[in-house]
């Protein structure tokens, strides 16, 4: 996290003093390096030190601090120029730094540099000092040498079978998140306001509004209802309002009822959006941090988190010329692409509510026999 702050200044800074557009790109790359570190190691971090029963919650937080950083974005844009709106971005970096001097190493960690000791000091500082930690620091202790007497941390480990589930689960979730048009849809939604004949200054004020309340939702769901609930929800949700989205352009080019297409247009965004937060604009992170044993997890959070910027990268380019192709077209493919969402999401991502860590790395990488030997 350290490393990921210096990033995060550096480019911020860059950014803000830039003279030209080659110190614009290398403040761009410097943030951007920083900003992917970061959104794989937080909702790891905080998977490996919350209890099981409140895990989600506190991973998902993570989302909703996200979604304030966003409408903070959206609300001081309209009135701070650019080079100080990158000064504010360090800000928060330069705090996250200081605070790490008083954050605890994770105790998952520490069990697998082999550190029994400061394991136990660390569950302490988390639990606290009253708190009983033998069983959960024994369980972890456990876990981290059988999977780490099973292989060595290399790239080739992922592709054994019994990690091949986990991995199709990772990538999955991070390909149906981007590629159902979550990106396109945040990213553009102004430009998807202009052609609807929707007021953008209106659009983009109340999109900034609803940013905070939309998360809270998932915030409160995910350890009641669980993953798979929140996931198929929010899979349904965005392929009908990608459906109506297509509807509404769909009717505007054949200029029938020219009056519901503004309205129409804005409602599925602010749906379609909602959908998201409560379930794969959040959950495919917080899964991810939960499914990877501790010895694959650098190599395959990596290659996870590489699967969910590259894919992004590719729709966030592909939408202009979707766009002009065909505006309908464009919600009809996202809305397809929801609805196969659904169905992988039904199929094989699993229910990790209530579990901990070590249970759901037991449950999905060991076979019967190894599991009852357990």
């Amino acid at each position: 996290m350290w490393v990921s702050d210096i990033l995060c200044i550096t480019g911020w800074l860059s950014i803000a003093f830039s003279k030209d557009v080659m110190w614009l790109n290398f403040g761009r790359i410097s943030s951007g390096i920083g900003i992917g570190l970061i959104s794989y190691v937080v909702p790891v971090y905080i998977a490996e030190i919350t209890p099981k029963h409140v895990r989600g919650t506190y991973t998902f937080s993570n989302q909703l601090l996200q979604n304030a950083g966003i409408a903070m974005v959206f609300s001081f844009g309209n009135f701070i120029n650019w080079r100080t709106m990158a000064l504010l971005g360090a800000l928060p970096c330069f705090i996250q730094g200081i605070g790490l001097f008083f954050v605890p190493e994770s105790p998952r960690w520490l069990a697998k540099v082999g550190t029994d000791k400061e394991l136990e000091n660390s569950l302490l500082h988390l639990r606290g000092r009253d708190a009983d930690i033998s069983r959960e620091a024994s369980e972890i202790q456990v876990m981290t040498k059988m999977v780490e007497g099973d292989s060595k941390s290399s790239f080739y480990d992922l592709f054994q079978r019994k990690y091949r589930y986990t991995l199709v689960v990772g990538i999955g979730l991070m390909f149906v998140q981007q590629f159902s048009g979550s990106s396109a849809v945040i990213f553009y939604a102004s430009t998807i306001f202009i052609k609807a004949g929707f007021p953008v200054a209106i659009g983009s004020t109340m999109l900034g509004l609803f940013m905070i309340p939309k998360a809270m939702v998932g915030l409160i769901l995910v350890d009641k209802w669980g993953r798979r609930p929140l996931l198929l929800t929010s899979a349904s949700g965005m392929s009908i309002t990608c459906m109506l989205l297509g509807l509404a352009f769909a009717l505007q080019k054949m200029q029938l009822l020219p009056e519901l297409t503004p309205v129409l247009t804005f409602l599925c965004v602010m749906l379609y959006i909602a959908t998201y937060a409560i379930g794969l604009g959040a959950l495919p992170w917080i899964m991810m941090s939960e499914i990877f044993p501790m010895n694959i997890k650098v190599t395959a959070g990596s290659i996870v988190t590489l699967a969910s910027w590259s894919s992004s990268s590719v729709v966030t380019y592909a939408f202009n010329f979707l766009f002009e192709w065909s505006t309908q077209g464009t919600f009809y493919i996202f809305g397809a692409i929801g609805g196969a969402a659904l169905l992988f999401i039904w199929l094989l991502v699993p229910e990790t509510k209530g579990l901990s860590l070590e249970e759901i790395q037991v449950w999905l990488t060991r076979q019967p026999d190894e599991i009852n030997h357990i």
